[in-house]
């Protein structure tokens, strides 16, 4: 049990705001009165609050004002926030309060900064999205909201070995759905890479333990094998003069989990465990002229690999990012990253967005304008997004996760847009009505189609016509998530037109059939064919899509059940997966526990649960199920990519269990297997897993080219361990090269 000592705890406090104080670039004497003012009402604020592990409340509160003065590179305003970012939350301090001790700009930021509690809907699917969607909104006043917002998220999960499992892997899963990608578009790489490790660590802890572990072994190879690569570079930059730093940059866990899922490759085999970072100190107006001389000496003594050479200095990243990337072969045979920058692009690589402010006295550069350029795009969809939070997750999380390509207009203006734009994305980056109305584009001068991917570089002339009208088949065409909501708000305008003809339909429809038309009536028919408003609903049936016999089915009155299905039919009806008793009980007890609408026994004994298909789990993987209130619960692996965009999404829904040790049905799994074809291949495969391990096989399929064979085979398992144990069993065979676990059937 956690014992407190105040006077050792009073002592932590100080400790830590010196701390702070170090790592901050302190500008004006005064600025220090108005950081120790927010300390000293944080300190009062929370003097009686503890979080999870027992410590002082405020310890967070000042962490994350450490966070955005050291790592982020914020000032005064800033860290004063951050100390108090949540006093207006948690204590009886008001906005009001903080206006008249600190101004407007420090409680406009405390206001976006606090967190939304019994504001929305209690029904709304999910919390996390509008809480996610209204932080954002945020970023039309003030763009620290945002930053303060990724400290007090990085801080969470430095320390969120204290929360409970499930609470771990839905913050983790938000995590690297959300704050990760928001950390990479605003440059903040060391942020970024931070939160993806430490989200890894939850979701996959067996795989972060193993990667750590083996990269601590080959940390000293890795580092003898650095020196030798570096040597001959130091001296050839010290004989031209430069004033230089090198340093290692380690591939971050997640990145080397990526690849070897990726590439399909073991650890072992992940050649680019580092890279190498060179970081010159030169006058701004000679950095592009002293990289391309420092890649020249490079290059050599090491042969690049050209293909792999990055030019983000002609033309940074939309988040500011600069640099020049080279990859080379070392004497050793390995090839090595290799990373070019000057301190200026080093720390905007660190700091992102706030180190611009830094250089606000130079004239505004390529890399400037495209962080402006990508912050209008954000405000612009925030401002046309419809109401649905989890449609503007969709596409905010989509725009978040895409490289950029670079695009110019017949008179020559860099426009950048997400990798795979086409021209329908470009013509509504210029306009929503140049969108609405395109019917093509010339491309290079030569015709193209409203689905023509575009290229880097390519020159693009769209084509309109006033004839032109956005259909339901442009989702298909585009990538953006402007494009999408202005689609989405044109096509929503033209269906308006047809409510009252549609309802006037359906109200005859519902005479013809003795039915009155009502409420309880309209809400069932929405859920029955499953239109997500009754706009849609009114638009199909004015255009005829629902007709008569469709309401009929819906509405009518229902045929009696005969005895003959009742004995025969009804027996049969039930899922496959209801059978699996011994986890149906464990998802049954913890329903029971849960403080919800749930707990109502008779909501419960309604739910099943479904084995989700694009993981495929079975016993003895780690699970997780999403509960939706009258359907199956779905039952994820921890891991699978779609459950970890559900628990970002779908936080309050989510159900932690377990497999029970006694399951006794066998769970169709897959594994693929590359080897050398000999004679009697297959046969050996078949009595390992039937004969040694008495197992059933539902599928085998085999291909040979080349003198090698790619198998997949589907089997039916009892639990993680029989599976393993089948793997290990086939890896005996001399002839068998890698054997991988299918994830979805």
């Amino acid at each position: 049990m956690f014992i407190p000592d105040p006077e050792q705890e009073k002592k932590a406090i100080i400790n830590r705001y010196r701390s702070l104080l170090r790592v901050w670039t302190l500008e004006k004497p005064e600025d220090k009165k108005v950081i120790r003012k927010a300390f000293n009402l944080a300190v009062e604020a929370h003097k009686d609050m503890r979080r999870r592990t027992g410590e002082p409340y405020v310890y967070h509160s000042i962490e994350v004002a450490r966070i955005v003065a050291g790592e982020i590179g914020l000032g005064r305003t800033s860290i004063a926030c951050a100390l108090l970012h949540d006093v207006v939350e948690d204590t009886d301090y008001t906005l009001s309060d903080i206006e008249n001790m600190f101004g407007p700009t420090v409680a406009k930021i405390i206001d976006g900064l606090t967190k939304i509690k019994d504001i929305f809907d209690r029904s709304s699917t999910s919390l996390q999205a509008e809480y996610f969607k209204k932080m954002l909104l945020t970023l039309s006043d003030d763009v620290r909201v945002i930053l303060i917002k990724l400290a007090d998220r990085l801080h969470n999960m430095r320390t969120l070995d204290a929360m409970p499992h499930d609470k771990q892997l839905k913050i983790a899963s938000e995590t690297l759905f959300l704050y990760a990608p928001l950390a990479h578009r605003f440059g903040l790489y060391a942020i970024k890479t931070e939160l993806e490790d430490l989200s890894l660590k939850y979701t996959e802890p067996e795989i972060y333990s193993t990667i750590y572990e083996k990269l601590a072994e080959s940390l000293k190879e890795r580092k003898r094998f650095i020196s030798k690569f570096i040597n001959p570079i130091k001296k050839s930059l010290s004989q031209h003069h430069f004033t230089y730093d090198i340093i290692t940059r380690d591939k971050s866990i997640y990145s080397i989990w990526n690849k070897m899922k990726k590439k399909e490759v073991p650890l072992e085999e992940v050649y680019d465990l580092f890279a190498i970072r060179i970081i010159i100190d030169t006058r701004r107006e000679t950095e592009k002229v002293d990289c391309w001389r420092v890649y020249s000496i490079i290059t050599d003594h090491y042969r690049p690999n050209i293909d792999r050479l990055r030019d983000w200095i002609s033309i940074p990243k939309a988040n500011g990012y600069e640099a020049l990337h080279t990859t080379v072969m070392s004497h050793e045979g390995h090839w090595v990253e290799v990373q070019i920058r000057t301190k200026r692009m080093d720390e905007i690589a660190e700091k992102g967005y706030a180190a611009h402010w830094r250089y606000k006295e130079a004239a505004p550069g390529l890399s400037e304008a495209n962080i402006n350029n990508w912050l209008e795009r954000i405000r612009d969809m925030l401002q046309s997004s419809d109401s649905n939070a989890l449609n503007f997750l969709d596409d905010f999380q989509g725009f978040l996760f895409t490289d950029e390509i670079y695009l110019f207009t017949p008179q020559g203006e860099l426009r950048n847009l997400p990798a795979n734009s086409t021209v329908l994305d470009f013509a509504y980056a210029i306009h929503s009505e140049i969108g609405n109305s395109c019917i093509g584009a010339k491309v290079n001068h030569k015709l193209a189609p409203l689905n023509y991917k575009l290229k880097s570089g390519d020159q693009v002339e769209i084509l309109t016509s006033k004839k032109q009208f956005p259909r339901s088949d442009w989702f298909d065409y585009v990538v953006t998530a402007r494009a999408r909501t202005q689609i989405k708000y044109a096509i929503k305008e033209d269906k308006k037109k047809y409510i009252e003809q549609g309802k006037s339909k359906l109200r005859e429809y519902f005479e013809q059939i003795n039915v009155e038309f009502n409420n309880h009536k309209l809400k069932k028919l929405q859920q029955k064919y499953n239109y997500l408003s009754m706009t849609d609903l009114y638009f199909d049936i004015a255009h005829d899509l629902i007709g008569i016999k469709e309401i009929k089915e819906c509405c009518g009155t229902p045929d009696k059940e005969s005895w003959l299905s009742k004995v025969i039919f009804r027996p049969f009806s039930k899922s496959k997966q209801s059978d699996h008793k011994t986890l149906t009980e464990t998802v049954m007890e913890k329903l029971k526990e849960r403080d919800d609408s749930f707990k109502d026994n008779k909501n419960i004994q309604k739910i099943s649960y479904d084995i989700s298909s694009c993981c495929n789990p079975i016993p003895g993987d780690e699970i997780v199920g999403f509960i939706k209130a009258g359907d199956a619960i779905a039952i994820h692996r921890t891991n699978c990519a779609t459950a970890i965009s559900q628990m970002s999404r779908y936080g309050n829904k989510i159900i932690k269990t377990k497999w029970n040790d006694k399951e006794s049905i066998g769970f169709l799994t897959g594994i693929k297997i590359n080897g050398i074809d000999k004679k009697g291949f297959i046969n050996d495969i078949m009595k390992i897993i039937t004969e040694n391990f008495d197992l059933n096989i539902k599928s085998f399929h085999l291909e040979c080219h080349g003198g090698m064979i790619d198998a997949s085979i589907m089997l039916y398992v009892y639990s993680i361990d029989n599976l393993n144990n089948v793997v290990r069993g086939l890896k005996e065979m001399p002839d068998i090269k890698k054997i991988d676990r299918i994830n979805s059937l």
